[in-house]
């Protein structure tokens, strides 16, 4: 494995940390020209070669919040359930996710909800795993949303659909460090995150329904992930607070 992932910027003490468990990304292959229609002028999907053809991908990115802090604050975690809803895309040609929205299992919501402008809100998650099992199990089960996924091919994963090699996957759809939202006044906001590189194992979905996705007109619901990737434990920065965004800086 070559990709080695990015720098980790100087921790500030306005950042904030969390151990993310029972990681997982579950991502759809979409239309790029549907994806495209939700971004903002500036903002295009990063387009992928399939054996079929081209297209673009979204992912559902769920996981439980452990110890979340503020560096500011004393030190009293926060631990609830969280999922990001994003696309992978490039703004004024740089890489990163567009956010569709943020589900958050905590009254802390409020903060990036209202303080910040965020597209977060308040939503009933549970997220379970056995990664001892044979095969390791995942499930997640959030507002409307739900997902079971099982490690069916225990090998590491190598090749994924759509990317060129190992690196390739690892980068785009396991590192995205920034990333950008509809901020409530109609504006683009920007936040970047850090963490080190991931080491996932390749699940396969059992059953898989994210309405989210069909209500924006990306997926149908009898479409099935194009994968899912999980890790039992990631350490993230968030790198807050948000700002606005400004395509010269």
């Amino acid at each position: 494995m070559s990709f080695v992932g990015t720098p980790r910027p100087r921790p500030r003490w306005f950042h904030a940390r969390t151990e993310l468990d029972d990681f997982a990304i579950v991502s759809y292959r979409v239309d790029a020209d549907a994806l495209a229609r939700h971004l903002p002028p500036g903002f295009a999907p990063m387009e992928m070669t399939f054996d079929d053809g081209p297209g673009a991908l979204v992912s559902a990115v769920a996981f439980r919040d452990r110890d979340f802090h503020f560096r500011f604050f004393p030190p009293v975690g926060i631990d609830c359930g969280q999922v990001n809803y994003r696309a992978y895309v490039t703004a004024y040609g740089k890489p990163g996710v567009w956010f569709f929205g943020t589900r958050l299992d905590h009254p802390v919501v409020a903060i990036p909800q209202h303080l910040w402008g965020m597209p977060w809100s308040r939503e009933r998650i549970a997220i379970e795993a056995d990664w001892d099992a044979e095969p390791a199990r995942w499930r997640l089960a959030a507002g409307d949303a739900r997902c079971e996924a099982a490690e069916l091919i225990p090998e590491p994963l190598t090749r994924l659909a759509g990317f060129r090699d190992e690196s390739d996957w690892l980068e785009r759809l396991t590192h995205p460090t920034q990333g950008w939202y509809r901020r409530r006044d109609g504006q683009v906001g920007v936040y970047s995150i850090w963490h080190p590189p991931m080491r996932p194992r390749y699940l396969v979905a059992a059953t898989a329904s994210f309405p989210l996705f069909e209500r924006l007109g990306l997926i149908t619901p009898d479409m099935s992930p194009h994968s899912v990737l999980a890790q039992p434990r990631l350490s993230f920065d968030i790198h807050t607070p948000p700002r606005r965004f400004r395509p010269d800086k």
